[in-house]
């Protein structure tokens, strides 16, 4: 039973909230001068708090049907039958509020109409006089134009001229790299052939030096010892 009394002041709280919401967006729908997408906007959230505001009316329903006691359902019950007359009242504010909006929106439509076509009349006065003026204006921009593609043209023909130059300059920075490249090559074959010539002239020295000292040794042996 207790749960059941806090959602019957939840719901009846929700329902406050949606009324009070209702009655703030009628507020405005009734101050609204356009336009008429700002009327059709508050209008959409207008319809979704009344559906918000009857599917909780419903839940209220359904939870006085729910009390035990005959008491309590019948005054629960009360005050549904409260909150759709209050429904049934924010809903005929509100066909009232669209009345007086789409007037105010009309009659602000016609007044700018109205304005436009004095503004047209004066407008035509100095018809002349502006296309004369536009005249002038358009002949200037295409000279200007035309200064601008003149131009163009000459800072292409430069660049086409510097891209050639450019070509010629890389192709015979490539002949010289080709060039360096087989230089480059000797240079390495003969250091390799130098390197392996060095050796050898050390192989060969030191073998010399191995037979000199052979030799040496064989001559004092035969000195020293005569009879070995």
């Amino acid at each position: 039973m207790a749960s059941l009394d806090v959602h019957v002041r939840i719901c009846e709280q929700e329902i406050l909230k949606y009324d009070l919401e209702i009655k703030a967006l009628i507020q405005d729908i009734n101050e609204c001068t356009g336009p008429q997408s700002k009327l059709t906007e508050l209008n959409a959230e207008v319809k979704k708090s009344f559906h918000n505001l009857r599917l909780r009316i419903q839940d209220f329903e359904q939870m006085a049907m729910e009390q035990d006691k005959e008491s309590d359902k019948q005054a629960l019950n009360s005050q549904v039958e409260g909150h759709r007359k209050q429904m049934l009242s924010n809903q005929t504010a509100w066909r009232k509020a669209n009345l007086a909006s789409k007037l105010s929106i009309d009659n602000m439509e016609k007044q700018a109409l109205l304005n436009g076509a004095d503004s047209s009349v004066r407008q035509r006065k100095t018809t002349k006089e502006g296309l004369a003026q536009t005249t002038s204006d358009i002949t200037e921009n295409l000279m200007s134009i035309s200064r601008m593609m003149a131009q163009q043209v000459q800072q292409s023909e430069e660049t086409m001229t510097s891209l050639a130059t450019s070509s010629r300059t890389i192709l015979e920075t490539n002949e010289e790299f080709k060039t360096m490249t087989g230089t480059i090559q000797l240079g390495r074959k003969l250091i390799t052939k130098y390197n392996r010539r060095e050796l050898t002239d050390k192989l060969l020295i030191f073998l010399a030096l191995a037979l000199f000292l052979a030799t040496v040794l064989y001559i004092l042996k035969k000195r020293l010892f005569p009879f070995l």
